[in-house]
C-alpha cells in the first residue's frame, strides 16, 4: 500500500488510526442506538456503511479517498460491532458465545494477514471486505429477529455512568489485550520483513497474532465460571506482553512464530470479562458500557498505530516499538478487576 498510493509507512498506519477515531468516537452512540432501536436494524445499517466506505476506497489509488473511506468504514464498525454484542445479549447469549462473536472479529483480520498480501495490489483490502461484508449481511437476514431490551431501551446515562471506576478497569484490560493486538497485527508482518524474513514467512507468522485469539476468547468465556477467573485474565496480559516483547528480538523464525502464537492466544482471554463484566455492571445502559470499554481499545490503537509505525524509521526498524508495547500490556495485569464467577 505504500507503494502504490507512494506515501511512507506512517501515513498508511494513519489510515488506521483514521478508521479507529471514528470508530472509538461511534462507541457510546452505536450502543445507545441498538439499546433504542434495536440490535439487528443497526448492524444491517452498520454493514451497508462498511461496504461504502471500501468501495469509496477502491475508485482510485488516492490516499485523500483511501482516508475518507477509512473514515466512513470506522463510522460503520462503531455500529456494527457493538450492535453485534447487544444482539447476543438480547438473545440470552452466555459468555463462551459472546467469546465466540468476538474471536470472529480477530479470526478474519487473521485470515486476511495470511491471504491479503499475497493477492497483492492497493484494491485487495477492499475488494476481500466487501465480500467479508456480503457473508455478514447474508448471516444477518438468516439470524432470528431480536426486538429491544425493553427495561434500558430509550434511557438516559445515569450521571455516574463515566465514574465507575470498574469500567475503567475493564476497559484497561480490553485496551491492552485486544487494542495492543490490532496495533501487533498492523505492523508485525513489516517488522518481520524488515529483518530479512520473506514476505509469505513473514504474512503466516504475524497472521498467528491474530488468528489464534479466536480459540482464547471463545475460552475466556467459559473461564467466568471461574472463582479464580482475574488471575487467569492478568496472567495472559503479561504472557502476551512478553511475547511482544520477543517478536522484537533478533531471532529464529521458528522462534517467532512460537512468539505470534503465544501473542495471538493471551490475547484473547480477557476479551469475555470485559464486556461481561461492563454489561452488567451497567444493567441500566448495556450497550453504552460495552461502547464505552471498546472505545479506550480504539484510543490505543488511534495513538498506538502511528507512532508504532514511526519507530520503523528508528534504529532496530520497528523493534522499539515493539517492546515499548508489549510493556505495556504487561503492566495492565495490574488493572485487572474482581470477577464474580458465573454459573
Amino acid at each position: 500500500m505504500s507503494h502504490a498510493y507512494g506515501v511512507g509507512l506512517a501515513t498508511i498506519g494513519l489510515l488506521t488510526t483514521t478508521q479507529f477515531l471514528v470508530h472509538m468516537s461511534m462507541q457510546i452512540p452505536g450502543g445507545r442506538t441498538a439499546d433504542r432501536f434495536g440490535a439487528r436494524p443497526t448492524a444491517f445499517a452498520g454493514l451497508a456503511v462498511i461496504a461504502a466506505g471500501n468501495a469509496i476506497a477502491l475508485a482510485s489509488p488516492s490516499i485523500g479517498l483511501a482516508f475518507v473511506g477509512r473514515a466512513v468504514v470506522g463510522f460503520g464498525t462503531g455500529l456494527a460491532f457493538v450492535s453485534g454484542l447487544d444482539y447476543l445479549r438480547a438473545r440470552g447469549g452466555t459468555p463462551f458465545l459472546l467469546g465466540v462473536y468476538g474471536g470472529a472479529s480477530v479470526l478474519a483480520p487473521g485470515v486476511a494477514l495470511a491471504v491479503v498480501p499475497v493477492f497483492g495490489g492497493f484494491r485487495a483490502p477492499y475488494e476481500t471486505t466487501i465480500v467479508v461484508v456480503a457473508l455478514a449481511t447474508l448471516a444477518m437476514i438468516l439470524a432470528p429477529a431480536s426486538g429491544r431490551t425493553a427495561r434500558h431501551a430509550g434511557d438516559r446515562l445515569e450521571a455516574g455512568f463515566f465514574r465507575d471506576r470498574r469500567l475503567y478497569r475493564y476497559a484497561a484490560i480490553h485496551a491492552m489485550s485486544f487494542g495492543v493486538n490490532v496495533i501487533v497485527g498492523n505492523w508485525v508482518v513489516t517488522l518481520l520483513e524488515h529483518h530479512g524474513h520473506s514476505k509469505s514467512v513473514s504474512s503466516a507468522a504475524g497472521s498467528l497474532t491474530l488468528l489464534l485469539g479466536f480459540f482464547t476468547r471463545a475460552g475466556g468465556g467459559t473461564l467466568l465460571r471461574r472463582a479464580d477467573a482475574s488471575r487467569w485474565v492478568a496472567t495472559s496480559l503479561v504472557v502476551g506482553g512478553a511475547g511482544i516483547v520477543v517478536l522484537a528480538l533478533p531471532l529464529p523464525i521458528v522462534a517467532l512464530f512460537v512468539a505470534a502464537a503465544v501473542v495471538g492466544l493471551a490475547a484473547g482471554v480477557p476479551f469475555a470479562m470485559a464486556f461481561t463484566g461492563a454489561a452488567a455492571d451497567r444493567p441500566e445502559a448495556p450497550g453504552a458500557a460495552v461502547g464505552f470499554v471498546n472505545a479506550w481499545a480504539s484510543l490505543v490503537i488511534v495513538a498506538g498505530t502511528p507512532l508504532v509505525g514511526l519507530t520503523f524509521s528508528l534504529p532496530g526498524n520497528g523493534r522499539i516499538g515493539f517492546v515499548v508495547v508489549g510493556v505495556l500490556a504487561a503492566l495492565a495485569s495490574l488493572a485487572t478487576p474482581r470477577y464474580v464467577a458465573t454459573a
